[in-house]
């Protein structure tokens, strides 16, 4: 949107209580128990052939350095890199036959959470992503914490023709830091609170003078996107959900004490304080010099960095998925870790851009995608799809981005097949196309 479209519209006005409120009349509370969603992503696109699909018995140009291992779940193997996944193997589940056509970054998470085939560079997809769509589905007046919490949000999304309401609330910075905190939420110092209560009956006192001509309903309802916004900014609940000195320190080391694992445990203490999405990214300075898992042979050596960034990523996704069953979320709470694609089969070497010594890469490779889901009522311990034995293509189970994205669906009560959203144009759009959920990824 550019500038003059954006004055026009009034959006950059917008209080929060008027945000509020867009988003209640955009969308439709959901019923029932609460799911919720957390998405672990890797940006950058991890090598399935190193983590959750390993080729051991391939040729050397195929299989690289590092071996396979069992796992607690029977017939599962892992890479060696993984030893703490494999000991919560019966806890999940793993996808090893998704297959796209994005092979550039952009693409890759825009095809992959919209279900639209989008095949040109852009920072913003042309529709808006599941994250975004479920936040407007399920948008409820009455929530004391954020629907929708991007914890170093994953590039490349957005709500498109949703209209900002429905980005994620993003919180950026380092979990990990002494004294992290999130600007704008849960004021802690009482002289700040009393300042805004001040504020809050001045403009009720304004607010007065013209609700004699309102709706009476009209004005109910904007008093109660006034309180929610209230809450988010003064009130205890938000701010002591995203406050991991409350954590046991012993439960903080088992996640790592480092970026990724107090990422990770954020995510678990948003969804348990009520948050319905998250979704966090790993990446930064623990995946080595370009700082993601895009592994090409210019970027980095791809085995000295899969084998340097997999004990953090290791113990951060294993104990997520132990502490999410721990705590009996596991029905309620789903996760999700992939990126956006998986790594050629074969290895290519290049020049490092940096130090200009030749080393060994791998390169996109949309044709097979291995990802891991945990919860959600989903049986673990199992595998679903087969690629062949370089790892290059699917033989079994072959799994589009759109069946990916009706199973999430799903899981989170969203009938996504009926679900219809105005384009930019007024045209009708259905939120998902097409798509079935994978019955073997499915509550049971």
């Amino acid at each position: 949107m550019r500038r003059r479209e954006f004055l026009r519209t009034g959006l950059a006005g917008l209080s929060l209580p008027q945000l509020l409120a867009l988003r209640a009349r955009a969308g439709t509370p959901s019923t029932g128990d609460r799911t919720a969603l957390i998405v672990v992503w890797l940006q950058g696109g991890a090598s399935h052939l190193e983590t959750y699909d390993p080729k051991p018995d391939a040729p050397a140009e195929i299989r690289g350095p590092f071996g396979s291992i069992a796992t607690k779940a029977e017939g599962v193997r892992i890479s060696e890199l993984l030893p703490l996944h494999a000991t919560v193997a019966d806890k999940f589940a793993i996808l090893r036959s998704l297959s796209h056509s994005g092979f550039c970054h952009q693409q890759g998470n825009q095809q992959m959470f919209t279900g639209h085939p989008e095949q040109t560079l852009k920072l913003k997809p042309d529709h808006p992503d599941l994250m975004c769509i479920a936040h407007r589905a399920r948008s409820d007046p009455s929530r004391r914490v954020p629907s929708y919490v991007g914890v170093n949000p994953i590039p490349y999304l957005g709500s498109a023709y949703l209209g900002p309401a429905f980005e994620p609330f993003s919180v950026y910075g380092d979990p990990n830091a002494p004294g992290f905190s999130v600007p704008g939420i849960g004021l802690a110092d009482p002289a700040e609170i009393a300042r805004l209560e001040r504020r809050k009956g001045l403009a009720t006192g304004f607010d007065g003078l013209l609700r004699a001509m309102d709706d009476p309903a009209q004005s109910e309802a904007f008093d109660s996107f006034q309180r929610q916004a209230f809450a988010l900014t003064a009130g205890p609940e938000a701010r002591r959900a995203f406050d991991l000195d409350k954590e046991d320190p012993r439960l903080r080391d088992r996640y790592g004490r480092n970026t990724w694992g107090q990422r990770c445990l954020l995510a678990r203490r948003l969804v348990e304080a009520g948050v319905d999405l998250v979704a966090t990214s790993l990446d930064g300075p623990l995946c080595g010099r370009i700082g993601n898992w895009d592994d090409h042979a210019v970027n980095h050596h791809v085995f000295d960095a899969m084998k340097a960034r997999c004990q953090y990523f290791d113990q951060a996704v294993s104990a997520l998925i132990e502490d999410v069953h721990a705590r009996g979320l596991d029905r309620r709470v789903l996760v999700v870790v992939t990126g956006e694609f998986g790594r050629t089969p074969k290895i290519s070497y290049d020049k490092d851009s940096a130090s200009g010594v030749k080393q060994p890469g791998r390169d996109h490779w949309p044709r097979a995608v291995s990802l891991l889901m945990s919860g959600g009522g989903i049986p673990g311990g199992q595998v679903v799809g087969a690629t062949d034995p370089h790892g290059a293509d699917v033989t079994s189970r072959r799994v589009g981005v759109r069946d990916f994205l009706a199973t999430i669906y799903r899981h989170l009560g969203i009938d996504a097949e009926s679900l219809v959203i105005n384009d930019r144009t007024g045209r009708p759009v259905l939120a998902l196309p097409e798509g079935s959920p994978i019955p073997e990824l499915t509550r049971i």
